[in-house]
Order: C-alpha cells, then structure tokens, then sequence
C-alpha cells in the first residue's frame, strides 16, 4: 500500500479532493491517505499556513495530492504553494493542455506540455523596500546555470520519452542578457545532445501571439518562472480553462500534484466546483508512481464524461449542470 499526503486546500478544496480520492479508490489503487490541512485553514487551526507535520508527511511520504490553496493578493502571508515549492526544491512544474472533446474553445486537437523552472528567477523571493518611506520596491531575479540545466534536462529528457517531436525554449534573451541570456545558452547546448527532436526558441512576448494564432506549431514548451506561469495559464486557455488543467511539481526527494486553479470561496461548498483538474491531476500521480493503466483509465473515464456533456458542471454545461459529486459518479461509471 501506498502512503500519500492529502491536502484538501481551502475553499472548493475539499469537494474536489473528495471527489478526486473516490475515483482513485474507484479505479483499485490501494491508497492509504495521510490527511493534513494548509493555507488558511491552518492559520485558523494552528496559526501557522505551513505547519511543521504538514512538512514532516511530506517528507517521509515523498508524495502529496494537493487542493488550491489561497493566498492573499499584496498582502498577508507568502504563497504555500511558493513555500512547498522551495521547500522540497520541486524545479519542474509540469503542465499539459490538451484539448478535449466537448469543451468549447476557439482551438481544437491541442496537445501541449508546458515545462517550467519553478524555484529561481523572479519567484526567488528576493525583494525588498529600498526607502524607509516604501515608495519603491526592487524584486530580485536569479538564473543559475545548474538550475538551467535540470530544468532544461527533464524537458528533453521527457520529449525523447514520450516521442514527441520539437521542444520550444522560451526567453528574453533580447533584453534580459544575462538571465535569459543564460536560460538559452544553456538550452541551445543541450538540443546538440537530441539529435532526434527538432528544437527552436522564442521570444516571450512573441511566443504569447503565436501561440494564439497556432498552438499547433508547438509540442514541448520550456522556459523560465514567471514566463512558465505566464504561458501555462494561456495554454490551458487554449483548451478550455483552468478548470480542466491539472499539474505537477516534481522534485529529486518529493512530488506534489494539484489542480492549478484557485480556490473559489465564492462557490465554497456549494457542490458545484469542476473537479476534473484534480481528478487529472490524481491520474498524473498515479502515472509518477508506476500506474500508468490506471492513469490511462481515468484520463479517458474524465474525457469520455466531458465529452457527452450530460453529467458535467456548470462551466462545462450551463443550460443542464450536475453537481460535484454527480460529475464525479458519472466519471466513475466510465471507467
């Protein structure tokens, strides 16, 4: 049996989490669920939005299932999912946006896997005030060489894997000299060693535009941290919305999975929230720890739900939506 952390993250959170832990149980992975509470639900619980068990569990379990978390724009506490993050050095965000039948959206028969470094650059956490009266502030960017390179590695390593066809280096290096700079030196030198995968860069602000007129020109895509948060969103705009984008953060010591989404207070147990991106999320897990048939199981139990539109929630239905747990047992019925 498998022992994973199940952080069911605040607002819509626990109903997705919910939702996701039944089709694993459904699909006959024998989990055993060590369950812990993060984000605003810990500060009114422990005072503390990252307490030290939540860390220890993850640390010995090396794996986690995580719901959106909240964090208070400008103010308030740093992101749990930034500290999570730097805490187990999880450099690789991963992100796929594939399209699916069912959903409307301007593109069809995408199919991208977005690649993003997830603990340097501007998300470093390096920023200050620099007047006693905090008129101005100054955020810290740091690109390193190593840090490049893993990034870059698991990229391409995960391209001549999984047979895909062109990785996409995405930068500034125009402007940004030296770190970006640094980003596509790194990048360009690696693709000598993938002979077989065509490689090519772009610059951010027009790989945004070309993405919007042909995402079909693209497979792999790997860039740096805030550009990576940039694009990831856009690609799962491309496909339907954050509803449907799951994603992974992995590390050399643990991996975490989560819906990507946030947590929507405003629908907070109202059993109407989408659970789709968790539950696809569960299935990316499944997949890290060697269950791929399972995985396969739920992706096509998700994509078959979507696609007759009968059983799905209000974004994906608003004339006749299910709830929740409706979406779910009909998910579940599929597989």
């Amino acid at each position: 049996m498998t022992t994973i952390t199940l952080i069911p993250g605040d607002g819509i959170g626990p109903e997705i989490t919910r939702a996701a832990v039944n089709v694993i149980q459904a699909v006959g992975v024998d989990i055993s669920w060590e369950e812990h509470v993060a984000g605003i639900s810990a500060i009114e619980k422990y005072k503390d939005p990252l307490p030290a068990h939540v860390i220890e569990s993850i640390q010995r379990n090396r794996l986690a299932l995580k719901g959106p978390l909240t964090t208070p724009v400008g103010t308030g506490f740093r992101s749990v999912n930034v500290a999570l993050r730097k805490e187990f050095d999880l450099y690789v965000n991963l992100r796929p946006a594939k399209s699916m039948e069912g959903i409307e959206s301007h593109w069809s028969d995408v199919d991208i896997i977005v690649f993003r470094e997830n603990t340097e650059e501007f998300y470093s956490g390096i920023e200050h005030y620099i007047d006693t009266a905090r008129s101005a502030a100054e955020t810290i960017g740091v690109v390193t060489r190593n840090g490049s390179e893993r990034i870059l590695r698991y990229a391409f390593e995960y391209a001549a894997q999984h047979h895909r066809k062109t990785v996409t280096i995405v930068h500034k290096a125009n402007i940004l000299k030296y770190t970006s700079g640094l980003f596509l030196d790194v990048g360009r030198k690696m693709a000598e060693e993938y002979p077989q995968l065509a490689t090519n860069d772009r610059i951010i602000d027009n790989m945004c535009m070309q993405l919007v007129m042909n995402p079909h020109q693209f497979d792999v895509i790997v860039t740096t941290n805030l550009f990576g948060d940039i694009l990831s969103d856009l690609c799962s705009g491309l496909v339907g919305g954050l509803g449907v984008a799951p994603g992974a953060n992995i590390g050399a010591s643990a991996a975490i999975f989560e819906a990507v989404h946030g947590s929507a207070p405003d629908i907070a147990g109202k059993n109407i929230a989408n659970p789709s991106a968790l539950i696809l999320a569960s299935a990316m897990m499944l997949r890290h720890i060697g269950k791929t048939d399972e995985a396969d199981r739920i992706e096509q139990a998700v994509a078959a739900t979507v696609r007759e539109r009968r059983e799905v929630t209000r974004d994906l239905n608003p004339q006749r939506p299910v709830s929740t747990m409706e979406m779910t047992s009909a998910i579940i019925r599929h597989l």
